[in-house]
């Protein structure tokens, strides 16, 4: 499986913005999505059972971001509301909801105040 995120970009403060995270290949797996932010820790911001009916969510993000996967498209999705500028990282999506797996190659969100 191969994992390609996109769906990055610059927003304002209070603006939303939607990844998405196409998958070649079967992805029934628990996936997730990480970011890593310059300077601080890489955090694991949300993930999703393979059915898509249980989800965990960082405390950072609880409340504004959804995530959410559409298995008939192999494709995984994170909707990102109510940005701040501290939620700034690149954003990559993973199966499973370790980092050491398999992963794509990142997306840049960038949130300006």
């Amino acid at each position: 499986v191969q994992l390609q995120a996109s769906g990055g970009g610059l927003v304002q403060a209070g603006g939303s913005l939607r990844l998405s995270c196409a998958a070649s290949g079967s992805s029934i797996n628990v996936m997730g999505w990480y970011r890593q932010a310059p300077g601080k820790e890489r955090e694991l911001v949300a993930s999703i059972n393979s059915g898509g009916g249980t989800t965990s969510y960082a405390d950072s993000v609880k409340g504004r971001f959804t995530i959410s996967r559409d298995n008939a498209k192999n494709t995984l999705y994170l909707q990102m509301n109510s940005l701040k500028p501290e939620d700034t990282a690149v954003y990559y999506c993973t199966k499973g909801s370790g980092w050491g797996g398999v992963r794509g190659q990142g997306t840049l969100v960038t949130v300006s105040s």
